[in-house]
């Protein structure tokens, strides 16, 4: 894989001793051995002109100043591996404030972790200064833990070198120089990375409880790198998966747009079934894959059809993903509602939903801007059913039609319903006004069919009854 490094790789297991001390160290990873690689120009693939030039802007003014600074973490990592890097993170010597001073375009983000945002147009450079040991800060207020080891709290400055060890996985701690153009290593990354290994640095299940959306880092970063994930480092995660209940709502939306919209969202959502991850984000969700019998293939076509569509950068929306992810709790508790409330089936699936996002809320957060169309996509399912007078135009002309024609089509390929609504809608579209007239008069004999493909019955109106009053005299009489 990488130019010059053979000799690395010679003996795997004698270079793993050499990076982390004894056997045993591997097994107890909390204090880690540090031994430092370095990759001079010659004999890595990274390159600057792969590389942002606003980040190497980033770098070149840090290093001016008199500051230690590298690209470090994925950009680093996607490099070696042949893939075009896209987020480019710094991380230096300087303070927030210091990073500050230094550019006029950037602001001081984050309470928790105090980052800086140096802007360039569009593009973002998220400058970090070097994490520190736990303890180490003299303000108390740096570094906080709850009494389950949650990290509430962490901006303790520290070396480059403790900043690699506090970094997530060893793949994602690679450091690189523009004063040489040599990558460092202190956590054995470059040998995982040649392994196709994701390994956690120091005891994972003491990582995961400082941070338990390290185990959605590891489901995600398993699925796009299609790597394995080392065995003590996977071990905890089932167990501990319910650490993450513990997180806002509204960090696990960020964390589900980043497994389900970059691209590989199938085997995201097939790793994180795999290991427990899924039935905290979607719970109901959870429950509900194992008793539709179509339901979890209509959630992985839906999935599917947004790699498609991000692999050939065409645009998608949250909304839709989130309607399809929720869509067999909406059936389970549309037909429970139906039945204990006794309700026609509009208002007994708009009582579903309510119930569903109210309960999805609780785990992650559903911003109103996607959170309304879909519910405006669920509720489209009940009239494309209805095909006859101004109705069917309406639901044409509707601003979410589109999407809920496309949602109907995924229903029906994954076997909730049977094809023939989606194919009348798919001519109707595109019919001159004469056909479309055609369309409506062969639906059913005339009587709109409901939203399980079975024709509505139409209600007969009562003929009144003749009244045994007399009639008002006429002028005649």
């Amino acid at each position: 894989m990488f130019k010059g490094f053979s000799r690395f790789l010679q003996r795997p297991g004698e270079r793993l001793k050499s990076l982390f001390g004894p056997e045993s160290a591997r097994a107890d990873a909390a204090e880690p051995v540090l031994q430092q690689i370095v990759l001079p120009r010659d004999e890595h693939s990274v390159s600057r002109k792969n590389l942002s030039e606003n980040a190497l802007k980033v770098l070149y003014r840090l290093n001016g100043a008199g500051y230690d600074a590298y690209l470090v973490g994925g950009c680093i990592r996607d490099s070696l591996l042949g893939r075009q890097p896209k987020d480019f993170d710094v991380a230096t010597s300087a303070t927030p404030d210091e990073v500050r001073q230094l550019f006029r375009n950037s602001r001081i983000i984050g309470r928790r972790f105090r980052i800086v945002h140096v802007r360039f147009g569009r593009e973002i450079i998220e400058v970090t200064t070097f994490r520190g040991s736990h303890g180490d800060g003299d303000d108390g207020n740096v570094s906080q833990q709850s009494d389950q080891g949650l990290l509430l709290r962490d901006n303790v400055w520290g070396s480059v070198e403790e900043d690699a060890i506090r970094r997530d996985f060893t793949v994602n701690a690679l450091y690189y120089s523009v004063s040489d153009f040599s990558i460092y290593d202190w956590t054995g990354g470059i040998a995982d990375l040649d392994l196709r290994l994701l390994r956690l640095i120091g005891d994972p299940e003491t990582r995961y409880r400082e941070d338990p959306v390290r185990m959605l880092r590891a489901a995600r970063f398993a699925a796009k790198l299609d790597f394995e994930i080392e065995a003590g480092t996977e071990a905890p995660i089932r167990e501990l998966a319910p650490l993450l209940l513990q997180i806002p709502p509204a960090r696990l939306f960020e964390e589900v747009l980043k497994l389900f919209l970059s691209g590989h969202a199938v085997q995201s959502f097939r790793c994180l079934r795999e290991l427990g991850l899924y039935a905290m984000l979607f719970p109901e969700s959870d429950e509900a894959l194992a008793e539709l019998p179509w339901a979890e293939s209509l959630v992985e076509q839906a999935l599917a059809n947004t790699d498609a569509r991000l692999a050939e950068d065409r645009p998608v929306t949250p909304a839709f993903l989130f309607a399809a992810l929720l869509w067999p709790c909406v059936v389970q508790r549309t037909a429970q509602v139906a039945h204990e409330q006794e309700l026609p089936d509009v208002p007994a699936q708009q009582a579903a939903a309510q119930q569903v996002i109210s309960r999805q809320l609780k785990h992650t957060s559903i911003p109103k801007r996607f959170s309304i169309p879909m519910r405006e996509i669920w509720d489209l399912q009940q009239h494309l059913p209805r095909r006859r007078g101004r109705k069917v135009f309406q639901t044409l002309e509707h601003p979410r039609f589109r999407a809920a024609y496309d949602f109907l089509l995924l229903r029906e390929q994954a076997g909730e319903l049977t094809p023939e609504l989606g194919e009348w809608w798919t001519e109707f579209q595109h019919a001159d006004e004469s056909r479309q007239h055609e369309l409506m008069q062969q639906v059913d004999g005339g009587h709109p069919a409901s939203t399980n493909g079975k024709p509505k019955r139409r209600r007969q109106r009562k003929r009144r009854r003749p009244s045994n009053r007399a009639a008002p005299p006429t002028l005649d009489e």
